[in-house]
C-alpha cells in the first residue's frame, strides 16, 4: 500500500469553491492531517467583529492580535478557549472576514501557526495563499474554481440546511464582493500558484472532485 505520510498538499481557491469540504475527504483519505485555514481567519474575523474593532490597520488591531489565542482541535475552533466552531460559520462572518483576512497584521499573526502544522505526517492545508506564500515547496499544489454563480448556489444550499436565513441573490453578491476584495488585496493576493494544478469543478459533485484530486495525489506520489 502506498504510503502518502510527509506529503504537503496544498488546495487554494475562491470563496465557495469547495476547498474545506474536499481537503477534508482527502485528509481522511490518505490518514494525514487537515488544516482549515479559513477557520483561523474567521475566529479572528468574529473575534474582532464582535468587539467592534474594524477591519484597518492601526495600534488598537495591534493590541488586540498581541493578546488573543488561537487554538485548532481535533473537532472544535478556540478563540481565548472559546469554542467558536458554530458561530464562525454564519453569514455575519462572511460578510467580514475576507476585510479583516486582507489586513497585513492579521495575516503575519497567523503564518507561523500554520507552518507550524506541517510535521512529519505531512499535512493539508486549504486557503487562498497556502501555495503562494505559506507553503511555496508543497509537494502538490491545487487550485480550485468554479463560477460565482455554482459556488454562491452550494453556499446557498450549506446554510438552508443550517437552517440560516438568506436568498441565493445575497450569497451570490457576497461572493462576488469576497471575489473582489481576495484578489485585489496587497498582501498574498487570491492567485493560482504558477506550478499549481488547476480544477474547474462546475458540474462536478463532491465525490467526482474528490476522486480527480486523490487520482492527482497518486500521480505525484509515484513520480
Amino acid at each position: 500500500m502506498t504510503s502518502f505520510m510527509g506529503m504537503l498538499i496544498t488546495i487554494d481557491g475562491p470563496a465557495g469553491s469547495g476547498k474545506s469540504t474536499v481537503s477534508r475527504r482527502i485528509a481522511e483519505e490518505l490518514g494525514i492531517p487537515f488544516l482549515d485555514t479559513g477557520a483561523l481567519y474567521r475566529a479572528l474575523a468574529f473575534f474582532l467583529h464582535r468587539k467592534n474593532i474594524p477591519p484597518v490597520e492601526g495600534a488598537v488591531l495591534d493590541a488586540e492580535l498581541a493578546a488573543v489565542t488561537v487554538k485548532l482541535e481535533t473537532n472544535a475552533v478556540l478563540v481565548n478557549g472559546e469554542d467558536v466552531t458554530q458561530s464562525i460559520r454564519s453569514p455575519r462572518v462572511d460578510a467580514v472576514v475576507s476585510a479583516y483576512a486582507a489586513l497585513p497584521s492579521l495575516r503575519r499573526k497567523l503564518l507561523d501557526l500554520q507552518r507550524d502544522q506541517a510535521g512529519e505526517q505531512g499535512l493539508i492545508a486549504d486557503g487562498r495563499d497556502m501555495g503562494t506564500v505559506v507553503f511555496p515547496r508543497a509537494t502538490l499544489k491545487i487550485f480550485l474554481t468554479a463560477s460565482q454563480e455554482e459556488r454562491a448556489s452550494r453556499r446557498w444550499k450549506e446554510l438552508r440546511e443550517r437552517g440560516e436565513s438568506c436568498t441565493l441573490e445575497t450569497v451570490l453578491e457576497d461572493v462576488r464582493r469576497r471575489d473582489r476584495i481576495d484578489s485585489e488585496r496587497e498582501v498574498a493576493p487570491l492567485r493560482a500558484a504558477p506550478d499549481a494544478v488547476i480544477l474547474d469543478t462546475d458540474g462536478l459533485s463532491i465525490e467526482e472532485v474528490v476522486q480527480h484530486l486523490l487520482d492527482m495525489v497518486a500521480a505525484r506520489r509515484s513520480t
